[in-house]
């Protein structure tokens, strides 16, 4: 098995398509090996070479798809998302001990200035006119002298994920772990050269890096980067495109099924092998829907950062795709083990993995390590967070979370993150930020609130403190404000059944 980025592009024939947009010549496996050179040759003159991190800050599109490739076969890739704000662009940029930062040649938001107040040198991306998608050349102030390739044990992308304390965690994730994991969601839907992917998954974000982009080179496919999901276009690109599949967060699946009727054309015109969906769990019913509605198979699967993505994944047919379940093992093992002692059980349990596609541990991070890895049954095993149990065919069904992280339609939110922004208006004596049941969503991110006496401060004003601070899917959709946030028994306040507790989840569910 390949275990680089480099080695994943390597031997496909060079006229076939890789990288697509709308209304762009397609990028071929020669263009996109010889782009590759071409950034390889531009960032080692700039001194950065294998081991130092570069932020990768772009739009959705062709440009970001082969920014995270051609880079990751140089250095670190750190992509982050386009919506933070500049406070947390510093935070995210000095906490993995960024090189530099690539964004798009007239790109002067918040991220630009960001890295100026770190003192944080700056690459500019530019795509010259006529150039087929994904095509870029980079310039920059730096000059240096690094030629080290990455070997299979250097890292290839580092993410944070949102932990059960404030301070997200940093995942790194090596070149190994990326090719594993591209290899596994490849052969999970037998993908080949005929496949093309219609991407409208955020490119800062495991789900789309993985599944759509690597998995798809991988096997000598091709990807259609879009701007983005945008339900208004989804039927225009796929027209385009001419797809064999995509893959989607279940709200962005909904958001689909509510445009069929008017588009009942297009999805004739354009059969699909399968469709697939991950991130969150999908609903039994929507699953269905979209079955009927496209005749295709739909693939739900089960993935997470520190797996690189996909840990397990419903079969192609002839084998059934179950409603409800996340599918069977896929890629690494995956087992059940006791929630508090570090030993494998049968029945309901923490669901645990294994494998090539697993991170070595969190940077820095004794403590989350300690707590989420242990050794048994002759292998290390990861602690997911999440709570399930097999059926007697092997399939796996998800039973809740153990984790008190909010999963807001597929993004991952700290509570512990959002309270501590919100701790910062002067007139927030206390806060607990809480998952909130959403119908679409599966959860909404809430916050009960208690102000310093005296205080006139409204729900609107602290929700458009945390929009100055935070990127909008972290700011509370309700803010509750309370004469006194409720208690347990040991006098702490807690996040879980929170909602309950104040009678917010009849209502929620019913929007």
């Amino acid at each position: 098995m390949k275990t680089t980025m480099h080695a994943l592009i390597a031997d496909h024939p060079g006229n076939l398509p890789a990288i697509g947009a709308a209304d762009r010549d397609w990028l071929s496996y020669d263009g996109l090996r010889a782009l590759s050179q071409e950034v390889a040759s531009s960032l080692n003159a700039m001194g950065i070479g294998a081991g130092d991190r570069v932020g990768i800050v772009l739009p959705n599109g062709p440009e970001m798809a082969t920014a995270f490739v051609t880079v990751a076969q140089v250095a670190t890739t750190a992509p982050l998302n386009p919506a933070y704000r500049e406070d947390e662009y510093a935070f995210y940029l000095e906490d993995l001990k960024a090189k530099a930062l690539l964004i798009g040649a007239d790109d002067d938001g918040p991220a630009h200035a960001a890295a100026q107040k770190l003192g944080l040198p700056v690459i500019r991306l530019s795509v010259p006119e006529g150039a087929a998608a994904g095509y870029f050349t980079l310039s920059s102030d730096m000059s240096g002298d690094a030629s080290r390739a990455p070997t299979a044990e250097d890292v290839a992308l580092i993410l944070h994920t949102s932990g059960t304390t404030s301070r997200p965690k940093i995942v790194p994730l090596l070149q190994s772990n990326v090719a594993a994991s591209a290899h596994h969601i490849r052969e999970s839907l037998a993908l080949t050269p005929e496949d093309r992917c219609l991407n409208v998954m955020p490119l800062f974000h495991i789900h789309g890096l993985l599944a759509a982009v690597s998995a798809s080179l991988a096997a000598g496919g091709s990807v259609f980067c879009t701007g983005g999901f945008n339900a208004l276009n989804f039927f225009a690109m796929m027209d385009e495109a001419r797809p064999t599949w995509f893959t989607a967060v279940p709200t962005m699946h909904q958001a689909i099924l509510a445009r069929v009727g008017r588009n009942a054309d297009t999805i004739a015109n354009n059969p699909l092998r399968f469709l697939r969906s991950s991130s969150a769990s999908l609903p039994a019913q929507v699953m269905v829907q979209l079955q009927e509605t496209f005749g295709s198979p739909v693939i739900e699967a089960y993935g997470m950062t520190e797996a690189a993505h996909q840990m397990a994944c419903n079969p192609l047919p002839p084998r059934a795709q179950k409603p409800g379940a996340v599918g069977v093992e896929a890629g690494p093992k995956v087992r059940v083990a006791h929630e508090i002692e570090n030993h494998l059980i049968d029945g309901t349990g923490e669901i645990v993995i294994s494998g090539p596609n697993v991170t070595a541990g969190y940077e820095s991070n004794p403590d989350a390590n300690a707590k989420n890895f242990f050794d048994a049954d002759g292998a290390r095993w990861f602690r997911t967070g999440d709570q399930g149990a097999f059926d007697a065919e092997g399939y796996l069904y998800l039973t809740g979370r153990l984790k008190e992280i909010i999963n807001r339609g597929g993004e991952k939110i700290s509570p512990l993150e959002v309270d501590g922004v919100l701790l910062d208006h002067p007139d927030v004596a206390q806060v607990v930020t809480f998952a909130l049941p959403h119908a679409k969503l599966g959860e909404e991110v809430a916050a009960a609130v208690v102000l310093q006496e005296g205080s006139a401060t409204t729900d609107k004003d602290i929700r458009e403190f945390a929009s100055s601070r935070m990127a909008d899917f972290k700011v509370p959709r309700k803010v509750i404000i309370l004469d006194e946030i409720p208690k347990g028994a040991t006098g702490k306040m807690q996040r879980i059944g929170l909602a309950e507790k104040l009678g917010l989840v009849e209502k929620a569910q019913g929007e």
